[in-house]
């Protein structure tokens, strides 16, 4: 089953434009996120891929949520932490699977899995929530290194492609339904995610 496609920001024309520079501020459709200020949706979109991806799985499953009002259920219980020095830490996926369990929701952190193994987290309508370079949107590329991101793994067509949304695809090619081989998306896959069944 695909789910409904989600961007980090609100405007998801405009994600390659704000890749580019574009401050997040200009997003005309900022108000939509469920921020409290245009301030607090500039300072959180760039992190908040991960809240994107549980806004696509919780759309599989019927329930429409902003993304702030995800972020702040998330944080609360540990997925985020702000620090003194303004800088944001997350998504810190044990926070995540914690809020989720409130929301009677299984789900469960994964280290250490080989891009090999996805498949099987598939089964079933599951759905895994994968830890990758952002430069999987440019999949001809050679990330310096292995995640840093989340996108969401949904499924495997029948050439064997991974089938993912990316929060910040920067075309629609890139955003919806994105596909790579398991090989070339090991290339950027850190190992470690968390897995919806």
């Amino acid at each position: 089953m695909k789910p409904p496609y989600f961007a980090q920001w609100e405007t998801p024309r405009l994600v390659g434009a704000f890749l580019a520079g574009r401050p997040a501020a200009t997003d005309p459709g900022w108000a939509g996120s469920g921020a409290e200020s245009l301030a607090e949706y500039a300072r959180w979109a760039e992190h908040l891929c991960g809240m994107a991806c549980l806004r696509m799985v919780l759309a599989a499953r019927g329930r429409a949520e902003t993304i702030h009002s995800l972020r702040r259920g998330v944080q609360a219980h540990g997925g985020y932490v702000e620090t003194p020095d303004g800088d944001i830490k997350g998504l810190i996926y044990a926070g995540a699977v914690e809020w989720l369990a409130t929301q009677s929701i299984p789900a469960r952190v994964l280290v250490d899995v080989p891009v090999e193994d996805i498949p099987a987290l598939l089964g079933g309508g599951g759905m895994f929530i994968a830890s990758v370079h952002p430069w999987l949107r440019w999949p001809e590329r050679e990330p310096p290194r292995r995640g840093g991101h989340l996108v969401l793994v949904f499924g495997q067509d029948r050439q064997g492609r991974l089938r993912f949304h990316n929060p910040s695809g920067h075309t629609a090619a890139t955003r919806r339904d994105a596909r790579l081989t398991l090989a070339d998306f090991n290339r950027f896959y850190a190992g470690r995610g968390i897995a919806l069944p």
